[in-house]
């Protein structure tokens, strides 16, 4: 018997089921049009993010509850992601040594640059798709990035009250 005669009889691996699982879970989200999930069991973590185009979804919704007796406190979060477009090392200053282009509590605007990603040797503005206040800043200077790695959270003004 060969190696590929192996290969076709061996059972599935634990390994290959969440990888299946991991496929099956990014299917659900393009259908769905959700653009982040995150999904933790045991040790085991998952971390998603889709791209640009994909519908915005609060990170904490309600569910409804079957016995009212029960309280429930939620705290939708009514921020959006700015999410890396590309793979690459995120600078938050247009030079060392230079103010970062944004802060927290920053005002943006819808096109202004608020971050550069490093990509073989050439730089590219990161500008913010949402127009907002800056809440929290998610990555480091000069850390490597992944294609839809979140940058920065953008509260709206109008969610501001």
């Amino acid at each position: 018997m060969t190696d590929q005669d192996d290969q076709k009889t061996a059972p599935m691996s634990a390994t290959d089921g969440v990888i299946d699982a991991v496929r099956e879970l990014i299917t659900m989200m393009s259908k769905g049009g959700i653009n982040e999930l995150d999904l933790s069991t045991g040790d085991v973590t998952i971390r998603l993010r889709g791209g640009a185009g994909a519908a915005a979804v609060p990170v904490a919704m309600a569910v409804p509850v079957q016995d009212s007796s029960v309280p429930m406190n939620v705290v939708v979060d009514e921020s959006k992601l700015i999410t890396a477009p590309m793979i690459g090392t995120y600078y938050s200053a247009p030079a060392p040594g230079e103010p970062p282009f944004v802060q927290i509590g920053d005002q943006v605007e819808t096109g202004q640059v608020i971050g550069i990603i490093e990509a073989m040797k050439i730089m590219n503005e990161i500008t913010a798709d949402h127009a907002g206040f800056i809440s929290e800043i998610l990555v480091e200077n000069a850390q490597p990035v992944e294609y839809g790695s979140p940058l920065l959270r953008v509260v709206e003004a109008d969610a501001l009250g």
